[in-house]
């Protein structure tokens, strides 16, 4: 199994301005945009919808966790590097430049905040 997971989602009040954002960031990680769950989401994904940005279904105004943050999976320390330059042409905010991270000898890492401020990184842990 190489993930525990099914999927992962979160919630947006402008889903155009979030595909903006995620459509061409996670296509820096070969993650696609997969089409739309009707009025409910726009999914992503590299074969099958793996991550959702949804109105919430409650009514309510959708809003970022605190202390909550998704990673994606990134082949090489230059598709880091691609991922942030992606996501803060496309609306997001800077959250921790790409560069090592110290808890392990090669994690190599960057985050942003989306549109909504939902907080997402990027991780590799190959050798440059």
């Amino acid at each position: 199994m190489s993930s525990i997971f099914t999927h992962t989602t979160v919630g947006s009040n402008d889903r155009a301005k979030s595909a903006a954002f995620y459509t061409p960031t996670l296509a820096t990680l070969g993650i696609n945009h997969l089409g739309e769950l009707g009025e409910a989401g726009t999914l992503y994904g590299a074969d099958s919808p793996q991550f959702v940005v949804f109105t919430p279904v409650d009514g309510e105004p959708a809003q970022c966790g605190n202390g909550v943050t998704i990673s994606f999976a990134a082949t090489s320390r230059e598709a880091v590097r691609k991922f942030h330059e992606a996501g803060l042409a496309n609306g997001g905010t800077d959250e921790g430049a790409p560069g090592p991270r110290a808890f392990t000898p090669t994690a190599y890492a960057a985050y942003l905040r989306d549109p909504d401020g939902n907080k997402i990184c990027t991780y590799c842990f190959a050798d440059e």
